[in-house]
């Protein structure tokens, strides 16, 4: 009897020895367009107006993508002490399915912006990621283009 109640107990023992558990501590899958990215240029294109801004100048742009979210952000090179002054920051998830990424704008420092979803079709070639979608706040009246090229900070 004592035996059969060994062997009763030690049953689900030697069943469980044979699954494999999931790795607690895992690396997820890196994707291409994770890492930090400097803005070197933005193109807006809106009612047939077209303006370019570089962005090694006057001010600094920087996106921020992990596996799961992003983050940018923008400030002026002379810290806020002229009439170029300037801050705006904003972040959220995201999704990417072949070359479209949608960012899902949760924060942002111009509020009108937040809960809104924003496609882009990218495409990474060696350090650089270039992005190109429309922008569109039907409540605030924005409805353009926009094209920005990123390069990796190493």
């Amino acid at each position: 009897m004592r035996l059969r109640t060994l062997i009763l107990l030690a049953c689900p023992l030697f069943v469980a020895c044979g699954k494999e558990l999931p790795k607690q501590n895992a690396v997820a899958e890196t994707k291409p367009i994770v890492g930090t990215w400097r803005l070197v240029t933005g193109t807006l294109i809106e009612k047939g107006d077209t303006t370019v801004t570089d962005y090694t100048r006057n001010n600094s742009f920087i996106k921020v993508i992990n596996n799961t979210h992003f983050a940018f952000l923008l400030h002026d090179v002379n810290k806020g002490k002229d009439s170029a002054a300037v801050f705006s920051a904003g972040g959220g998830s995201y999704s990417l399915t072949d070359s479209t990424y949608t960012e899902h704008l949760e924060y942002c420092s111009d509020r009108a912006w937040e809960g809104h979803d924003f496609p882009f079709t990218i495409t990474i070639k060696n350090d650089t990621l270039t992005q190109r979608g429309i922008e569109k706040i039907e409540s605030s009246g924005i409805n353009r283009e926009n094209i920005e090229k990123y390069v990796k900070v190493k």
